[in-house]
Protein backbone atom coordinates (compact mmCIF):
# COMPACT_ATOMS: atom_id res chain seq x y z
CA UNK A 1 0.00 0.00 0.00
CA UNK A 2 1.25 3.48 -0.86
CA UNK A 3 2.18 5.85 1.95
CA UNK A 4 0.16 9.05 2.24
CA UNK A 5 1.33 12.51 3.28
CA UNK A 6 -0.80 14.61 5.69
CA UNK A 7 -1.88 16.63 2.62
CA UNK A 8 -3.23 13.70 0.62
CA UNK A 9 -6.87 14.72 1.13
CA UNK A 10 -6.04 18.21 -0.15
CA UNK A 11 -4.63 16.73 -3.35
CA UNK A 12 -7.78 14.69 -3.87
CA UNK A 13 -9.92 17.79 -3.26
CA UNK A 14 -7.98 19.59 -6.01
CA UNK A 15 -8.39 16.63 -8.41
CA UNK A 16 -4.65 16.18 -8.73
CA UNK A 17 -3.28 13.37 -10.85
CA UNK A 18 -1.66 11.11 -8.26
CA UNK A 19 1.15 8.65 -8.93
CA UNK A 20 3.44 6.29 -7.06
CA UNK A 21 6.65 8.17 -6.22
CA UNK A 22 9.15 6.22 -4.11
CA UNK A 23 6.28 4.39 -2.44
CA UNK A 24 4.25 7.53 -1.76
CA UNK A 25 1.03 8.63 -3.43
CA UNK A 26 2.04 12.05 -4.74
CA UNK A 27 0.57 14.66 -7.14
CA UNK A 28 2.28 14.78 -10.52
CA UNK A 29 0.15 17.78 -11.57
CA UNK A 30 -3.18 19.51 -10.87
CA UNK A 31 -4.19 19.97 -14.50
CA UNK A 32 -1.25 21.43 -16.43
CA UNK A 33 2.36 20.73 -15.59
CA UNK A 34 3.56 23.52 -17.91
CA UNK A 35 1.25 26.11 -16.34
CA UNK A 36 2.50 25.09 -12.89
CA UNK A 37 6.09 25.44 -14.09
CA UNK A 38 5.45 28.98 -15.38
CA UNK A 39 3.62 29.91 -12.17
CA UNK A 40 6.74 29.17 -10.13
CA UNK A 41 8.96 31.11 -12.53
CA UNK A 42 6.62 34.14 -12.61
CA UNK A 43 4.61 34.14 -9.37
CA UNK A 44 4.43 31.56 -6.55
CA UNK A 45 3.64 27.87 -6.38
CA UNK A 46 3.68 25.31 -3.59
CA UNK A 47 4.69 21.67 -3.48
CA UNK A 48 3.91 18.96 -0.97
CA UNK A 49 7.35 17.51 -0.22
CA UNK A 50 6.33 15.70 2.97
CA UNK A 51 7.61 12.44 1.48
CA UNK A 52 11.10 13.75 2.20
CA UNK A 53 12.39 13.08 5.69
CA UNK A 54 13.76 15.42 8.34
CA UNK A 55 16.19 13.69 10.67
CA UNK A 56 17.28 15.24 13.96
CA UNK A 57 20.66 14.24 15.41
CA UNK A 58 21.12 15.38 18.98
CA UNK A 59 23.69 15.04 21.71
CA UNK A 60 27.19 15.98 22.70
CA UNK A 61 29.62 15.57 19.82
CA UNK A 62 27.12 15.78 16.96
CA UNK A 63 29.32 18.23 15.01
CA UNK A 64 32.30 15.87 15.25
CA UNK A 65 30.11 13.00 14.03
CA UNK A 66 28.90 15.01 11.01
CA UNK A 67 32.47 16.00 10.18
CA UNK A 68 33.04 12.32 9.50
CA UNK A 69 29.63 11.45 8.03
CA UNK A 70 29.36 13.96 5.16
CA UNK A 71 31.71 15.20 2.43
CA UNK A 72 31.20 18.93 2.94
CA UNK A 73 32.55 20.52 6.09
CA UNK A 74 29.96 21.27 8.78
CA UNK A 75 32.48 23.60 10.41
CA UNK A 76 31.20 26.12 7.87
CA UNK A 77 28.02 26.18 9.97
CA UNK A 78 28.75 28.62 12.79
CA UNK A 79 25.56 30.72 12.79
CA UNK A 80 22.32 29.34 14.18
CA UNK A 81 20.03 28.30 11.32
CA UNK A 82 22.77 28.14 8.68
CA UNK A 83 22.36 25.33 6.13
CA UNK A 84 24.80 23.30 4.06
CA UNK A 85 24.23 21.16 0.96
CA UNK A 86 26.36 18.03 0.92
CA UNK A 87 26.62 14.37 -0.02
CA UNK A 88 26.88 11.36 2.24
CA UNK A 89 29.33 8.86 0.75
CA UNK A 90 30.28 5.24 1.27
CA UNK A 91 33.90 4.17 1.63
CA UNK A 92 34.24 3.80 -2.15
CA UNK A 93 33.32 7.44 -2.75
CA UNK A 94 29.85 6.81 -4.23
CA UNK A 95 26.88 8.91 -3.19
CA UNK A 96 24.53 7.28 -0.68
CA UNK A 97 22.39 10.42 -0.77
CA UNK A 98 22.55 14.18 -1.22
CA UNK A 99 21.05 16.16 1.63
CA UNK A 100 20.83 19.46 3.49
CA UNK A 101 22.28 19.88 6.98
CA UNK A 102 20.92 22.62 9.27
CA UNK A 103 22.79 23.85 12.36
CA UNK A 104 20.31 24.52 15.15
CA UNK A 105 22.67 24.30 18.13
CA UNK A 106 25.89 22.51 19.11
CA UNK A 107 23.78 19.63 20.37
CA UNK A 108 21.17 19.63 17.57
CA UNK A 109 21.60 19.39 13.81
CA UNK A 110 18.72 18.67 11.40
CA UNK A 111 19.21 16.79 8.13
CA UNK A 112 16.71 16.54 5.27
CA UNK A 113 17.10 13.44 3.10
CA UNK A 114 15.44 12.15 -0.06
CA UNK A 115 12.29 10.05 0.16
CA UNK A 116 13.65 7.10 -1.80
CA UNK A 117 16.81 7.00 0.31
CA UNK A 118 15.29 7.57 3.75
CA UNK A 119 15.40 3.99 5.04
CA UNK A 120 18.94 3.24 3.84
CA UNK A 121 20.12 6.67 5.06
CA UNK A 122 18.79 5.99 8.56
CA UNK A 123 20.41 2.56 8.58
CA UNK A 124 23.75 4.00 7.44
CA UNK A 125 23.66 6.86 9.95
CA UNK A 126 22.77 4.48 12.77
CA UNK A 127 25.61 2.12 11.80
CA UNK A 128 28.14 4.95 11.74
CA UNK A 129 26.76 6.37 14.97
CA UNK A 130 27.24 3.05 16.76
CA UNK A 131 30.87 2.99 15.59
CA UNK A 132 31.91 6.57 16.23
CA UNK A 133 29.32 8.37 18.40
CA UNK A 134 27.17 5.90 20.37
CA UNK A 135 25.86 8.62 22.68
CA UNK A 136 23.99 10.50 19.95
CA UNK A 137 20.24 10.17 19.35
CA UNK A 138 18.99 9.96 15.75
CA UNK A 139 15.28 10.76 15.37
CA UNK A 140 13.36 10.52 12.07
CA UNK A 141 10.72 13.27 12.14
CA UNK A 142 7.76 11.67 10.39
CA UNK A 143 5.60 13.85 12.64
CA UNK A 144 6.51 16.81 10.41
CA UNK A 145 5.01 17.72 7.04
CA UNK A 146 7.00 19.81 4.56
CA UNK A 147 5.72 22.36 2.05
CA UNK A 148 7.92 24.18 -0.47
CA UNK A 149 6.71 27.66 -1.46
CA UNK A 150 8.70 28.81 -4.50
CA UNK A 151 8.77 31.74 -6.91
CA UNK A 152 9.42 35.51 -7.07
CA UNK A 153 6.24 36.18 -5.05
CA UNK A 154 6.86 33.36 -2.55
CA UNK A 155 7.85 35.63 0.33
CA UNK A 156 5.01 38.11 -0.19
CA UNK A 157 2.39 35.38 -0.28
CA UNK A 158 3.89 33.42 2.61
CA UNK A 159 3.72 36.54 4.81
CA UNK A 160 0.09 37.02 3.75
CA UNK A 161 -0.71 33.42 4.68
CA UNK A 162 1.27 33.38 7.93
CA UNK A 163 1.80 37.01 9.00
CA UNK A 164 3.34 35.96 12.31
CA UNK A 165 6.37 34.54 10.51
CA UNK A 166 7.36 37.74 8.76
CA UNK A 167 9.31 39.49 11.51
CA UNK A 168 11.45 36.44 12.21
CA UNK A 169 11.97 35.17 8.66
CA UNK A 170 11.85 38.20 6.35
CA UNK A 171 15.53 39.12 6.62
CA UNK A 172 16.67 35.51 6.37
CA UNK A 173 19.27 34.90 3.66
CA UNK A 174 19.22 31.89 1.32
CA UNK A 175 20.37 28.65 2.97
CA UNK A 176 19.35 29.78 6.42
CA UNK A 177 16.49 28.63 8.61
CA UNK A 178 14.63 29.80 11.70
CA UNK A 179 12.39 28.10 14.24
CA UNK A 180 9.03 29.90 14.53
CA UNK A 181 7.01 28.20 17.25
CA UNK A 182 6.36 24.67 15.95
CA UNK A 183 7.36 25.71 12.42
CA UNK A 184 10.80 25.34 10.87
CA UNK A 185 11.17 27.88 8.06
CA UNK A 186 14.12 27.48 5.66
CA UNK A 187 15.00 29.71 2.74
CA UNK A 188 15.87 26.82 0.48
CA UNK A 189 14.35 25.12 -2.55
CA UNK A 190 14.73 22.94 -5.62
CA UNK A 191 13.53 25.24 -8.38
CA UNK A 192 16.16 27.93 -8.97
CA UNK A 193 13.79 30.58 -7.59
CA UNK A 194 13.54 32.36 -4.27
CA UNK A 195 11.43 30.48 -1.82
CA UNK A 196 11.03 28.52 1.37
CA UNK A 197 10.73 24.97 2.61
CA UNK A 198 8.56 24.96 5.69
CA UNK A 199 8.10 22.13 8.17
CA UNK A 200 4.96 22.05 10.29
CA UNK A 201 3.37 19.41 12.54
CA UNK A 202 1.33 16.90 10.51
CA UNK A 203 -1.92 17.98 12.14
CA UNK A 204 -1.32 21.61 11.09
CA UNK A 205 -0.36 20.86 7.48
CA UNK A 206 -3.87 21.00 5.91
CA UNK A 207 -4.59 24.35 7.60
CA UNK A 208 -1.23 25.74 6.43
CA UNK A 209 -1.90 24.52 2.87
CA UNK A 210 -5.35 26.14 2.92
CA UNK A 211 -3.92 29.44 4.17
CA UNK A 212 -1.44 29.43 1.29
CA UNK A 213 -4.25 28.68 -1.16
CA UNK A 214 -6.23 31.64 0.14
CA UNK A 215 -3.13 33.83 -0.22
CA UNK A 216 -2.99 32.96 -3.93
CA UNK A 217 -0.28 30.29 -3.94
CA UNK A 218 -0.99 27.70 -6.65
CA UNK A 219 -0.50 23.98 -5.91
CA UNK A 220 2.12 22.38 -8.14
CA UNK A 221 3.03 18.76 -8.68
CA UNK A 222 6.22 16.77 -8.95
CA UNK A 223 6.19 17.09 -12.76
CA UNK A 224 6.79 20.83 -12.60
CA UNK A 225 9.25 20.35 -9.76
CA UNK A 226 11.32 18.13 -12.04
CA UNK A 227 11.38 20.53 -15.02
CA UNK A 228 12.16 23.43 -12.68
CA UNK A 229 15.08 21.63 -11.03
CA UNK A 230 16.41 20.52 -14.44
CA UNK A 231 16.38 24.12 -15.70
CA UNK A 232 18.14 25.11 -12.47
CA UNK A 233 20.83 22.47 -13.10
CA UNK A 234 20.10 20.62 -9.86
CA UNK A 235 20.89 16.93 -9.53
CA UNK A 236 18.24 14.29 -8.91
CA UNK A 237 19.30 11.31 -6.84
CA UNK A 238 18.93 8.05 -8.74
CA UNK A 239 19.43 9.77 -12.09
CA UNK A 240 22.36 12.20 -11.93
CA UNK A 241 24.13 10.39 -9.11
CA UNK A 242 23.86 7.25 -7.01
CA UNK A 243 26.10 4.88 -5.08
CA UNK A 244 28.08 4.10 -8.23
CA UNK A 245 28.84 7.76 -8.97
CA UNK A 246 31.21 10.08 -7.10
CA UNK A 247 30.40 13.74 -6.46
CA UNK A 248 33.13 14.68 -8.95
CA UNK A 249 31.42 12.70 -11.73
CA UNK A 250 28.09 14.33 -10.81
CA UNK A 251 29.28 17.94 -10.99
CA UNK A 252 29.22 18.21 -7.22
CA UNK A 253 32.93 18.79 -6.52
CA UNK A 254 31.92 22.07 -4.87
CA UNK A 255 30.15 20.07 -2.15
CA UNK A 256 33.32 18.19 -1.20
CA UNK A 257 35.83 19.72 1.21
CA UNK A 258 39.29 18.26 0.74
CA UNK A 259 41.09 21.35 2.05
CA UNK A 260 40.65 20.51 5.73
CA UNK A 261 42.45 17.58 7.33
CA UNK A 262 39.29 15.90 8.65
CA UNK A 263 38.84 12.25 7.67
CA UNK A 264 35.33 11.87 6.24
CA UNK A 265 33.92 8.63 4.85
CA UNK A 266 34.90 8.28 1.20
CA UNK A 267 37.76 10.78 1.31
CA UNK A 268 40.52 8.25 0.55
CA UNK A 269 38.61 6.91 -2.45
CA UNK A 270 38.02 10.40 -3.86
CA UNK A 271 41.74 11.16 -3.62
CA UNK A 272 42.62 7.87 -5.30
CA UNK A 273 40.04 7.53 -8.09
CA UNK A 274 40.75 9.06 -11.54
CA UNK A 275 38.48 11.88 -12.68
CA UNK A 276 37.58 10.87 -16.21
CA UNK A 277 33.93 11.99 -16.36
CA UNK A 278 32.16 15.30 -15.90
CA UNK A 279 28.58 16.61 -15.89
CA UNK A 280 27.67 19.17 -18.56
CA UNK A 281 24.56 20.83 -19.88
CA UNK A 282 23.15 20.09 -23.34
CA UNK A 283 20.77 22.16 -25.49
CA UNK A 284 19.22 20.31 -28.42
CA UNK A 285 19.79 22.16 -31.69
CA UNK A 286 17.02 20.49 -33.67
CA UNK A 287 13.69 18.83 -33.04
CA UNK A 288 13.11 16.08 -30.51
CA UNK A 289 13.38 15.61 -26.76
CA UNK A 290 16.48 14.73 -24.78
CA UNK A 291 15.83 11.95 -22.25
CA UNK A 292 17.76 10.12 -19.55
CA UNK A 293 19.95 7.21 -20.73
CA UNK A 294 20.31 8.45 -24.31
CA UNK A 295 23.87 8.01 -25.60
CA UNK A 296 26.02 11.07 -26.27
CA UNK A 297 28.86 10.98 -28.80
CA UNK A 298 31.77 13.41 -28.73
CA UNK A 299 35.27 13.62 -30.17
CA UNK A 300 36.56 12.57 -26.73
CA UNK A 301 34.36 9.49 -26.45
CA UNK A 302 30.87 8.36 -25.49
CA UNK A 303 28.73 9.66 -22.64
CA UNK A 304 25.14 9.44 -21.44
CA UNK A 305 22.31 11.79 -20.57
CA UNK A 306 21.42 11.53 -16.89
CA UNK A 307 18.41 13.90 -16.87
CA UNK A 308 16.64 15.44 -19.82
CA UNK A 309 13.35 16.87 -20.98
CA UNK A 310 11.47 19.82 -22.43
CA UNK A 311 12.23 23.22 -20.90
CA UNK A 312 9.07 25.34 -20.74
CA UNK A 313 11.12 28.49 -20.06
CA UNK A 314 13.49 27.99 -23.00
CA UNK A 315 10.85 26.33 -25.20
CA UNK A 316 13.34 23.64 -26.18
CA UNK A 317 14.92 20.43 -24.98
CA UNK A 318 17.75 20.43 -22.43
CA UNK A 319 19.68 17.82 -20.49
CA UNK A 320 22.40 17.07 -18.01
CA UNK A 321 24.90 14.56 -19.39
CA UNK A 322 27.90 12.69 -18.03
CA UNK A 323 30.63 12.89 -20.69
CA UNK A 324 34.39 12.43 -20.88
CA UNK A 325 36.66 15.07 -19.41
CA UNK A 326 37.87 17.10 -22.37
CA UNK A 327 34.42 17.96 -23.71
CA UNK A 328 34.16 21.74 -23.48
CA UNK A 329 31.45 24.38 -23.30
CA UNK A 330 30.70 25.44 -26.88
CA UNK A 331 31.37 22.00 -28.37
CA UNK A 332 28.72 20.25 -30.44
CA UNK A 333 27.92 16.62 -29.67
CA UNK A 334 25.51 14.07 -31.13
CA UNK A 335 22.73 12.36 -29.18
CA UNK A 336 21.05 9.11 -30.14
CA UNK A 337 17.32 9.91 -30.10
CA UNK A 338 15.41 6.76 -31.04
CA UNK A 339 18.14 5.60 -33.37
CA UNK A 340 18.71 8.98 -35.03
CA UNK A 341 21.74 11.15 -34.26
CA UNK A 342 20.77 14.74 -33.41
CA UNK A 343 23.12 17.62 -32.64
CA UNK A 344 23.24 19.31 -29.26
CA UNK A 345 25.32 22.21 -27.96
CA UNK A 346 27.37 21.75 -24.81
CA UNK A 347 26.37 24.59 -22.50
CA UNK A 348 27.03 25.73 -18.98
CA UNK A 349 24.25 24.99 -16.53
CA UNK A 350 22.11 26.25 -14.79
CA UNK A 351 19.91 26.93 -17.79
CA UNK A 352 17.54 29.23 -15.87
CA UNK A 353 17.89 30.98 -12.51
CA UNK A 354 15.62 33.49 -10.77
CA UNK A 355 13.30 33.61 -13.77
CA UNK A 356 16.10 34.51 -16.18
CA UNK A 357 17.15 32.31 -19.09
CA UNK A 358 20.93 31.85 -18.96
CA UNK A 359 21.11 29.78 -22.15
CA UNK A 360 19.98 31.10 -25.53
CA UNK A 361 16.78 29.39 -26.62
CA UNK A 362 16.18 27.96 -30.08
Amino acid sequence: MLKLTPLNAKHHEAHAKLVDFSGWEMPIHYGSQIEEHHTVRRDAGMFDVSHMLAVDIKGEGVRAFLRRLVANNVDKLQTTGRALYTCMLHEGGGVIDDLIVYFVSESWFRLVVNAGCADKDLAWMSEQCEKFAPGLVITPRRDLAMVAVQGPQAATKLWAAMPGTRELAEAMKPFHAVVVGEMFVARTGYTGEDGFEIMVPNKAAPFFWQALLEAGVQPCGLGARDTLRLEAGMNLYGQDMDEGVTPFDAGLAWTVDLASERDFIGRDALLRLPRSRQLVGLKLLGRGVLRAHQSVFSAQGEGEITSGGFSPTLNGSIALARVPVGVRIGDTVEVDIRGKLSQAAVVKYPFVRNGKALVVSG
